[in-house]
Parts: structure tokens; sequence; C-alpha cells
């Protein structure tokens, strides 16, 4: 009987296979879906003349981060499905980067943290948490786009400086139709038995085409039914609380924030001009620490001028009046101005300075209160009617 000879394949030759199968794969993924790693690092001197003291108004000064922009890193890809769709994702976390501390909350991707699908016929998909669709689309008509929170609504009463972020939430945005778009967004409270506790939407469009661009507006988000040990409410929204300075902390226990927007620029050679209007109400129920609505009418205005390629220029107003709740009223006064100087397409440092004024009476813990002043969307408490900030940096995008 004749015995075939056994095939023996050596560990070489398996190395050799699986190094070729690992290549083949890699290939095809790089093919097929794209990933990229961003980010940016932006740190720098803060003074401000007037902080909240043990003693009393009091000037401070501080090495920081997060001056112009918000440092964070994050990861964005797609995967082409054919037809025009395809699948998307991005993951971006915040930090200091001055001490290495996370941002957000400590989350670990608490700027953004989103899955979805998008096509060039029927616009995009995503879910997860995100940005609503009046920051998406009209806060880039803003001098936040330009120059950051200290340019922002004092005490960022209206998310001008994008603050709040939305957890749990679904929105669309349709195709660019020659520069109109338009977005929806819902996101749930995820409470068992309460539908529209902690809920949260909104809607927007814009028009951004040549010199001209213009763009409206509106947010709602339920602040949830939870109280609190001191008896009030907790804020609890799918929406990130916006109570972050001495301006609105007073309402902290709101039952229900409205924000409307509108807001234009038009670019003229080397300038850009710009105007916005915004109304934000924050509602009061049975849990609330106050009684009434409280509303915030804000006109901001601001203008940039490149002096050369590298060089911008800019400076910009904020009106704030603060009416209702026990017919109380409160304005802000607040006046910005920067430039910037990109040492490369990557790499820019700047100056930048803002100065409020505070006028009336407001609320702090369900009392009666003088107005302090607390400049664009940093949250400083002055303990004072006056508030000069002074930042300077370097950020860098990789």
């Amino acid at each position: 009987m004749t015995q075939r000879p056994h095939s023996f394949i050596g560990p070489r030759a398996i190395a050799l296979a699986a190094t070729l199968t690992l290549l083949t794969l890699s290939a095809s993924a790089n093919a097929q879906s794209n990933v990229t790693l961003y980010g940016t690092i932006d740190s720098g001197f803060v003074h401000a003349n007037h902080t909240d003291g043990l003693n009393g108004p009091q000037s401070r000064s501080m090495i920081t981060s997060n001056i112009i922009s918000g440092s964070r890193w994050g990861l964005r890809g797609t995967e082409p499905l054919g037809r025009g769709l395809s699948a998307m994702f991005q993951i971006e976390s915040g930090f200091n980067a001055v001490n290495g501390e996370m941002g957000n909350g400590g989350r670990a991707f608490g700027r953004k943290s989103i899955v979805g699908l998008t096509s060039t016929e029927w616009g995009e998909v995503t879910i997860g948490r995100q940005y609503d669709p009046v920051v998406n689309l009209v806060q880039g008509m803003t001098a936040d786009g330009y120059f950051g929170g200290f340019f922002a609504t004092p005490g960022d009463v209206d998310n001008y400086d994008n603050g709040a972020r939305i957890n749990n939430s679904i929105r669309y945005a349709t195709p660019n139709f020659g520069g109109l778009q338009f977005e929806g967004m819902y996101a749930s409270g995820n409470v068992a038995g309460e539908t529209g506790a902690g809920r949260s939407y909104g809607v927007a469009g814009a028009y951004n085409n040549g010199p001209l661009a213009l763009g409206a507006g509106f947010f709602f988000a339920d602040g949830g039914n939870t109280r609190a040990a001191y008896g009030y409410r907790e804020w609890t929204s799918s929406a990130g609380s916006l109570f972050n300075s001495p301006i609105n902390s007073g309402f902290r226990t709101a039952s229900k924030v409205r924000i409307a927007r509108v807001a234009g620029k038009y670019a003229v050679g080397p300038a850009i001009l710009g105007l916005s209007y915004s109304n934000a109400q924050y509602a009061s129920d049975g849990l609330s620490e106050f009684t009434g609505t409280a509303t915030f009418d804000t006109v901001n205005a601001f203008a940039t001028y490149a002096l050369t390629p590298a060089i911008n220029t800019g400076i910009g107003y904020s009106y704030t009046r603060m009416r209702g709740a026990r017919n109380l009223g409160a304005h802000y006064n607040q006046f910005n101005a920067g430039v910037t100087y990109a040492l490369s397409k990557r790499t820019s440092t700047y100056v930048i300075g803002g100065y409020q004024q505070a006028i009336g009476k407001t609320l702090d813990s369900g009392q009666t209160v003088e107005a302090t002043a607390s400049v664009g969307s940093y949250g400083f408490n002055a303990g004072a009617r006056t508030q000069l900030l002074v930042g300077m940096g370097l950020k860098h995008s990789f």
C-alpha cells in the first residue's frame, strides 16, 4: 500500500500567512473607512480686577486653560456604505491643559459622543451627546466663533458659548440647499412614567451663501422633577446646566428654560459685521426657589477686521436686561476687544479683554441681592458692580 506524504506548514509559513492576512484586512479597512485624530490645546494667562473673595472684591491672576477655545482631543470617522450613504461617528473629550484634569464634569467624552448616518441626498441623523440645532446653525454667526467666551452673552444665559450639551438626543440635519439648511433635535429625559420630565428639543434654520449669513432657532429644556436635599429642584435635564454664573445662578431651580435666538453677519472685504438677539426664559413651579418667569433679553453686536492675513482684530458689545421674577430687574453692559495673530495654519497667539457693568437687583438662593458683574461665560463672580477680565495665550490645533 502506497503511503501519501504528509503536508507540513512550518512556523515561518504560518507567520507569513498571518502577516499577509493582517495587511490585506488593514488595506481593505483603510480603503473603506476614514478615522481622524484631532484636537486643540489652549493655555495662557488671565487677570480679573474683581473676583469675590473672603474680604470682598479682590484681584485675581492665574495660569489657565480654555481662554479663547476649549482644549480638547477627539476621533471622528466615516465608512462609505454605498449610494451616497455613510456611517459616521465622533467622540470628543475636553480637558484642562495646564493641570491635565478632564473637563465637562469628568466625562470621558463630555464634549461630544455621537454615531449616525449621513447622506448626500437625505441629510444626516446623529444619536448621542451633542450640540443643539441653535448652536450648530446660529452660533457661528456670532463673535463666539472668532474670540470665544470672552465675547459671550453676560453669564452665558442663552447658551451663547454652548456650555450645555444635550444627552440622550437624536438630531436630523437636512442637506445644504444652496446655503439653506435646517436642523431638528429631540432628547429624552429617560424618566420612567414621566415622558416629559427632563426632555429637551430644538429647531433651527440658517442661510449662508457668499458674504451674507442669517440664522434663527429655538431651544427648550425641562429641568426634571428631582428634589434636592435643600428641598428645591436639582437640575436633571437631558440638557446640561446653564446656571454657571452669578447672573443666572439664582434661577437654577427653574422648571423650564426656553431660548430663542436670531443672528446675522455680513462680510465687507476684510471686515465682518454681526448682530444677534436672544430671549431666554426661566420658568418656575412648585419645586422652584423663585416665583414667576425670569426673562433675559440680549442684543450682541460685533465687528472683526483682518489687518493682514495673519492678524485679526475684533470688538463687541452686549446688552442684557433681566425682568420678571418678583418684578426685579437687572441690566448688564459688556464691552469686548481682541486680537489674534496666526503664527502658522495651526498655531496662533492672542490678547483679549472684556469689561462689564451690572445695574439693578436679581435673586440668589431666593433672596433679593445686588446684581454683580461676570464677564462672558467664564463665571467669575466679581462681587462688585464692575469687572475687567484680560487674557493672553497660545492656541495650537492638530
